[in-house]
Protein backbone atom coordinates (compact mmCIF):
# COMPACT_ATOMS: atom_id res chain seq x y z
CA UNK A 1 0.00 0.00 0.00
CA UNK A 2 1.11 3.42 -1.11
CA UNK A 3 1.90 6.36 1.48
CA UNK A 4 -0.03 8.28 -0.41
CA UNK A 5 -3.00 5.77 -0.25
CA UNK A 6 -2.33 5.31 3.21
CA UNK A 7 -2.34 9.17 4.28
CA UNK A 8 -5.51 9.61 2.37
CA UNK A 9 -7.25 6.82 3.59
CA UNK A 10 -6.39 8.31 6.91
CA UNK A 11 -7.69 11.54 6.56
CA UNK A 12 -11.34 10.14 5.16
CA UNK A 13 -11.73 8.86 9.09
CA UNK A 14 -10.85 11.77 10.94
CA UNK A 15 -12.44 10.45 14.22
CA UNK A 16 -9.74 7.55 14.31
CA UNK A 17 -6.63 9.27 12.53
CA UNK A 18 -4.74 6.61 14.74
CA UNK A 19 -5.44 3.33 16.31
CA UNK A 20 -5.97 3.25 19.97
CA UNK A 21 -3.30 0.27 21.16
CA UNK A 22 -4.51 -1.63 24.07
CA UNK A 23 -1.51 -2.64 25.45
CA UNK A 24 -0.26 1.51 25.40
CA UNK A 25 -3.49 2.33 28.04
CA UNK A 26 -4.56 4.58 24.93
CA UNK A 27 -7.78 6.48 24.97
CA UNK A 28 -7.78 9.60 23.04
CA UNK A 29 -9.49 13.10 23.87
CA UNK A 30 -11.57 13.97 21.31
CA UNK A 31 -13.56 16.96 23.16
CA UNK A 32 -11.62 19.80 22.29
CA UNK A 33 -13.37 22.05 24.55
CA UNK A 34 -11.56 19.88 27.29
CA UNK A 35 -8.26 19.95 25.64
CA UNK A 36 -8.44 23.71 25.91
CA UNK A 37 -9.19 23.60 29.67
CA UNK A 38 -6.20 21.60 30.57
CA UNK A 39 -4.01 23.63 27.98
CA UNK A 40 -5.16 26.52 30.43
CA UNK A 41 -4.24 24.77 34.08
CA UNK A 42 -0.42 25.92 33.02
CA UNK A 43 0.45 29.56 33.65
CA UNK A 44 3.54 29.43 31.11
CA UNK A 45 5.63 31.81 33.11
CA UNK A 46 8.97 31.65 34.36
CA UNK A 47 9.96 28.64 31.87
CA UNK A 48 10.20 28.54 28.05
CA UNK A 49 10.16 24.28 27.23
CA UNK A 50 7.00 22.17 27.41
CA UNK A 51 6.93 18.23 27.53
CA UNK A 52 3.89 16.63 26.55
CA UNK A 53 3.47 13.07 27.02
CA UNK A 54 1.07 10.72 24.93
CA UNK A 55 0.22 13.45 22.49
CA UNK A 56 -2.07 10.41 20.78
CA UNK A 57 -3.92 12.18 17.78
CA UNK A 58 -3.18 15.81 19.27
CA UNK A 59 -6.05 17.55 20.32
CA UNK A 60 -4.15 18.65 23.38
CA UNK A 61 -1.44 19.85 21.13
CA UNK A 62 -3.16 21.43 18.70
CA UNK A 63 -4.34 23.88 22.39
CA UNK A 64 -0.56 23.75 23.09
CA UNK A 65 1.14 25.21 19.30
CA UNK A 66 -1.18 28.17 20.55
CA UNK A 67 0.99 29.35 23.25
CA UNK A 68 4.76 31.25 23.65
CA UNK A 69 6.43 27.84 24.09
CA UNK A 70 9.13 25.41 22.98
CA UNK A 71 7.19 22.34 22.70
CA UNK A 72 7.96 18.15 22.82
CA UNK A 73 5.34 15.86 21.54
CA UNK A 74 6.85 12.66 23.30
CA UNK A 75 5.05 9.58 21.78
CA UNK A 76 5.82 5.57 22.43
CA UNK A 77 2.70 5.23 19.29
CA UNK A 78 5.11 5.35 15.95
CA UNK A 79 1.76 5.31 14.05
CA UNK A 80 0.41 8.07 16.43
CA UNK A 81 4.34 10.22 15.52
CA UNK A 82 3.69 9.16 11.77
CA UNK A 83 0.25 11.37 12.16
CA UNK A 84 1.40 13.85 14.08
CA UNK A 85 4.99 14.80 11.93
CA UNK A 86 2.42 14.66 8.72
CA UNK A 87 -1.20 15.41 8.81
CA UNK A 88 -1.35 16.80 11.95
CA UNK A 89 1.24 19.21 11.51
CA UNK A 90 0.02 20.07 7.63
CA UNK A 91 -3.53 20.65 9.02
CA UNK A 92 -2.66 22.92 11.68
CA UNK A 93 -0.33 25.43 10.38
CA UNK A 94 -2.80 28.45 11.22
CA UNK A 95 -2.47 27.74 14.95
CA UNK A 96 1.71 27.98 15.20
CA UNK A 97 2.32 30.65 17.83
CA UNK A 98 5.08 33.17 15.83
CA UNK A 99 7.55 32.76 19.62
CA UNK A 100 7.22 28.74 20.13
CA UNK A 101 8.25 25.97 18.12
CA UNK A 102 7.57 22.27 18.30
CA UNK A 103 9.65 18.76 18.25
CA UNK A 104 7.81 15.99 17.78
CA UNK A 105 9.95 12.85 19.91
CA UNK A 106 9.39 9.00 19.57
CA UNK A 107 10.22 7.92 23.07
CA UNK A 108 9.61 6.60 26.79
CA UNK A 109 8.84 9.61 29.05
CA UNK A 110 9.94 6.96 31.86
CA UNK A 111 13.47 5.91 30.16
CA UNK A 112 14.21 8.91 28.12
CA UNK A 113 17.32 11.37 29.12
CA UNK A 114 15.63 14.37 29.11
CA UNK A 115 19.11 16.31 29.24
CA UNK A 116 19.20 16.02 25.59
CA UNK A 117 15.48 18.00 24.54
CA UNK A 118 16.08 20.45 27.01
CA UNK A 119 20.27 20.58 28.50
CA UNK A 120 19.84 22.19 31.98
CA UNK A 121 16.73 24.33 31.28
CA UNK A 122 13.71 24.05 33.50
CA UNK A 123 10.56 22.33 32.05
CA UNK A 124 6.83 21.78 32.62
CA UNK A 125 4.66 18.70 31.77
CA UNK A 126 1.63 18.34 30.39
CA UNK A 127 -0.78 15.41 29.05
CA UNK A 128 -3.43 13.23 28.76
CA UNK A 129 -1.65 10.33 30.47
CA UNK A 130 -2.10 6.46 30.01
CA UNK A 131 -3.62 4.96 33.45
CA UNK A 132 -1.60 2.34 33.06
CA UNK A 133 1.68 4.53 34.36
CA UNK A 134 0.37 7.31 35.52
CA UNK A 135 1.71 7.16 39.04
CA UNK A 136 5.55 5.91 37.19
CA UNK A 137 4.81 9.60 35.25
CA UNK A 138 3.89 11.49 38.70
CA UNK A 139 7.08 9.61 40.24
CA UNK A 140 9.55 10.69 37.64
CA UNK A 141 8.34 14.15 37.59
CA UNK A 142 9.03 14.10 41.67
CA UNK A 143 12.63 12.67 40.77
CA UNK A 144 13.49 15.72 38.43
CA UNK A 145 11.30 18.40 40.98
CA UNK A 146 14.80 20.36 40.63
CA UNK A 147 13.67 21.10 36.58
CA UNK A 148 9.66 21.07 36.60
CA UNK A 149 8.43 24.02 38.22
CA UNK A 150 5.11 23.05 36.97
CA UNK A 151 2.78 20.04 35.75
CA UNK A 152 -0.99 19.29 34.61
CA UNK A 153 -2.31 16.18 33.75
CA UNK A 154 -5.29 13.90 33.24
CA UNK A 155 -5.63 10.69 35.63
CA UNK A 156 -7.91 8.26 36.51
CA UNK A 157 -10.04 10.63 39.06
CA UNK A 158 -9.18 8.24 41.85
CA UNK A 159 -5.56 8.81 41.14
CA UNK A 160 -6.11 12.52 40.72
CA UNK A 161 -7.87 12.99 43.99
CA UNK A 162 -5.77 10.93 45.77
CA UNK A 163 -2.42 12.73 45.26
CA UNK A 164 -4.65 15.83 45.96
CA UNK A 165 -5.80 14.62 49.59
CA UNK A 166 -5.30 16.71 52.13
CA UNK A 167 -4.35 14.98 55.61
CA UNK A 168 -7.66 13.34 57.24
CA UNK A 169 -9.07 12.82 54.42
CA UNK A 170 -9.32 8.95 53.72
CA UNK A 171 -7.65 8.92 50.57
CA UNK A 172 -4.69 10.45 51.48
CA UNK A 173 -1.72 7.97 51.04
CA UNK A 174 1.68 8.11 49.67
CA UNK A 175 1.04 9.84 46.86
CA UNK A 176 -0.56 12.34 48.52
CA UNK A 177 2.09 12.86 51.01
CA UNK A 178 5.38 12.56 48.57
CA UNK A 179 3.48 14.86 45.79
CA UNK A 180 2.61 17.59 48.23
CA UNK A 181 6.11 17.74 49.98
CA UNK A 182 7.11 19.25 46.74
CA UNK A 183 4.38 20.72 45.57
CA UNK A 184 1.18 22.48 45.60
CA UNK A 185 -1.55 20.26 44.37
CA UNK A 186 -4.90 21.61 42.77
CA UNK A 187 -7.91 19.16 41.76
CA UNK A 188 -9.59 21.17 38.74
CA UNK A 189 -12.12 19.54 37.41
CA UNK A 190 -13.61 15.88 36.31
CA UNK A 191 -14.04 14.26 33.03
CA UNK A 192 -16.58 11.48 31.94
CA UNK A 193 -15.71 9.04 30.04
CA UNK A 194 -17.57 9.63 26.98
CA UNK A 195 -15.27 12.45 25.66
CA UNK A 196 -12.63 9.70 25.04
CA UNK A 197 -11.94 7.19 21.59
CA UNK A 198 -12.45 4.70 23.05
CA UNK A 199 -14.13 5.44 26.88
CA UNK A 200 -12.38 4.50 29.65
CA UNK A 201 -14.81 2.33 32.16
CA UNK A 202 -13.78 5.04 34.93
CA UNK A 203 -14.00 9.11 34.85
CA UNK A 204 -11.13 11.02 34.96
CA UNK A 205 -9.73 13.87 36.80
CA UNK A 206 -7.48 17.04 35.87
CA UNK A 207 -4.84 18.21 38.10
CA UNK A 208 -2.75 20.91 38.47
CA UNK A 209 0.73 20.83 40.32
CA UNK A 210 3.01 23.88 41.03
CA UNK A 211 6.29 23.57 42.85
CA UNK A 212 6.73 24.93 46.22
CA UNK A 213 9.34 28.38 46.53
CA UNK A 214 10.92 26.10 49.43
CA UNK A 215 10.95 22.58 48.71
CA UNK A 216 13.39 21.17 50.21
CA UNK A 217 13.40 18.91 52.88
CA UNK A 218 14.55 19.17 56.75
CA UNK A 219 15.47 15.70 56.48
CA UNK A 220 17.01 13.21 54.47
CA UNK A 221 14.85 13.05 51.67
CA UNK A 222 15.70 9.38 50.13
CA UNK A 223 14.46 8.07 54.06
CA UNK A 224 11.63 10.35 53.59
CA UNK A 225 11.26 8.10 50.44
CA UNK A 226 11.76 4.93 51.90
Amino acid sequence: MSSKFKKRQRSQNSREPVRAKKHLGQHFLKDENIAGKIAEALHYSDYKNLLEIGPGTGVLTKNLIRRPVDLVAMDLDSESINYLETDFLMENREFFHNEGSIRIVEGDFLKYDLDLLFGEEDFAVIGNFPYNISSQILFRVLEMRNRIPEFAGMFQKEVAQRICAKEGNKTYGILSVLTQAFYHTEYLFSVPPGVFSPPPKVDSGVIRLQRKTDYKLSCDERLFFR
